[in-house]
Parts: structure tokens; sequence; C-alpha cells
């Protein structure tokens, strides 16, 4: 991992898909899902900003064998995007404490502002981080 400058953003834009909105999720689990609006799911808004997040410190890792893992959300979801809009993301560095990486975000619909918050994420060796997961796996015998 090189140095990450706090400062360092990155910014894109997501056009809402059906199957990203609330009735498209988990039908066999909570049925009542497909009850609500066809929005921008709140879970899924979160993947877009910590997708944002990972892009902007990308740069400064030792990729692909370095990358980083979301270890902490804080998002507001403020408004509804409907399929068909674009969503634009925006991710900020504004603190470096070793691997840790913490990042100010906003997403904004053609419309209004439809979350902003905090996020962090951990720089990780991944394939340390996947023998950690594989040997969690086993313990619990899920996993030869």
């Amino acid at each position: 991992m090189k140095p990450i400058p706090t400062g360092t953003r990155f910014a894109f834009d997501y056009t809402v898909q059906p199957g990203v909105t609330v009735p498209a999720l988990y039908a066999d689990t909570f049925p009542e899902f497909a009850q609500m609006p066809g929005v921008l799911a709140t879970g899924l808004m979160v993947t877009l900003i910590e997708g944002c997040c990972q892009r902007a410190i990308l740069p400064f890792l030792d990729w692909p064998r370095e990358g980083s893992l979301g270890v902490h959300v804080d998002f507001s979801h403020l408004a509804p995007t409907p399929p068909g809009m674009t969503v634009h993301v925006t991710a900020e560095v504004v603190a470096v404490n070793g691997r840790r990486v913490v990042f100010r975000a906003e997403a904004f619909d053609a419309v209004e502002c439809i979350s902003r918050g905090t996020h962090e994420r951990m720089v990780v060796d991944y394939e340390r981080f996947a023998r950690k997961a594989a040997d969690k796996a086993r313990a619990a015998g899920l996993a030869a």
C-alpha cells in the first residue's frame, strides 16, 4: 500500500435498474418486500457508495493482491430513486489511520441528494483474508 492522501476523490454515475429495487430483493424470504415501492433499495445504494470509496483508493493499493473491505457504514437514505434515474456518487478520503481509511460520501439523483454519510474501509491482503474465511468455514463444518 502506498500512502493514501486525504482529499483523494472519486465519482461515478449509475443508472438504477429494476433488479436493485426493493420488490426485487429477497422475495423468497420477505414476501412483503414485493408490496413496497419500486425504488432503489437502501442496501444496494450503500453498495454503490462502498464501490465508489473502493475505487477512490485503488490506485494506492497493490491490486489485485491487495484490496479493501468495508468495515463501517453510516449513511442516511434521504429520498427515493426510481428505476431509470441516474445516481451520481462522490467519495472523498477524510482520514487515514494505518490500513483504516475513512470517507465522506454523497449520492444524488437528477432531482436531489439521496444519501450522505461516512464509510470506513480496511486495506487487506486478499489471499490472507480468504484463508481466514476458509478457516472459519471449516470450523463451522461448511468446507472440507
